[in-house]
């Protein structure tokens, strides 16, 4: 049988019947294999797919993180998605949009026991200190607002990673396996992924990055520590680390003040 025709670890009826009375909000394709969920559910947005359109794979060979990084995937180690989602705004109302999906995650983890989750800016999801899952949000102008494309990555097994790899490496990997006592129920969790971000995004729509502020700051990992910002692998900038403020740019206190820091090819290291 072709792979990418096999059966998928998640089955569309169960994580459906899992989602319950908010079912009706989402469409769900699993597949085998395919090259990046995103790239596909972008392809397919061009083509009138709707928001609540979910695209889930067991392995991708060709999946991406944010500034062109590849994103390991496979059946038995990870979980990844892509979710749709319109936003009846223009693009400059999505700011923080990435840092909002990271707190749905975070609760969606938390909800199902895992304990020591943090988030960084501007998209990482740590676990204990090490990388669990990762998120890249892609945008497309569509009628009347924008449609966003969430890729969502976590690990639930620790990922084969050779050792000369892990230098490469700004957090060691983590896996949620880590911290529960065993392997976490996909479909539980994705159902459970889907209900918390349904809710985030709402309140994400009605009032932006600022509905959900205080609860990213609450789980924000370098909350005043000395940080050093690159750009593009060159020093930027460095201070102190304030967090993020209501549109998602990271505040660095420097010897000039308080500045404002917007993502673009911007990262975030501990000085």
């Amino acid at each position: 049988m072709n792979p990418a025709h096999s059966p998928c670890q998640i089955d569309p009826a169960r994580l459906t019947r899992l989602l319950g009375p908010a079912q009706s909000r989402f469409t769900i394709e699993a597949l085998r294999e395919c090259s990046s969920t995103s790239t596909l559910l972008l392809e397919r947005s061009r083509q009138g797919a709707t928001s609540g359109a979910l695209l889930v794979a067991d392995r991708q060979t060709a999946g991406r993180g944010r500034r062109g990084r590849s994103w390991r995937s496979s059946p038995e180690a990870s979980l990844t998605f892509s979710l749709a989602w319109r936003f009846s705004s223009d693009i400059a109302r999505l700011a923080g949009l990435s840092l909002a999906v990271g707190v749905a995650v975070a609760r969606s983890l938390e909800a199902c026991g895992v304990a020591g989750v943090g988030l960084k800016w501007p998209n990482d999801i740590l676990l204990n200190g090490g990388k669990v899952g990762g998120i890249l949000i892609e945008l497309e102008t569509v009628p009347g607002g924008m449609l966003a494309v969430i890729g969502i990555g976590l690990n639930l097994q620790m990922p084969a990673v050779a050792a000369e790899e892990l230098q490469e490496f700004l957090h060691r990997p983590a896996a949620l396996a880590q911290a529960l006592s065993a392997a976490p129920d996909r479909h539980r969790l994705l159902a459970q992924l889907l209900l918390d971000l349904a809710a985030v995004l709402d309140d994400f729509s009605a009032g932006g990055f600022s509905a959900v502020r205080n609860e990213w700051q609450a789980r924000h990992v370098w909350q005043d520590r000395q940080v050093r910002l690159l750009n593009d692998g060159q020093l930027d900038r460095q201070g102190i680390c304030l967090g993020a403020d209501a549109d998602g740019a990271l505040l660095l206190l420097t010897s000039s003040g308080v500045e404002r820091c917007l993502c673009g090819d911007l990262s975030l290291r501990v000085a």
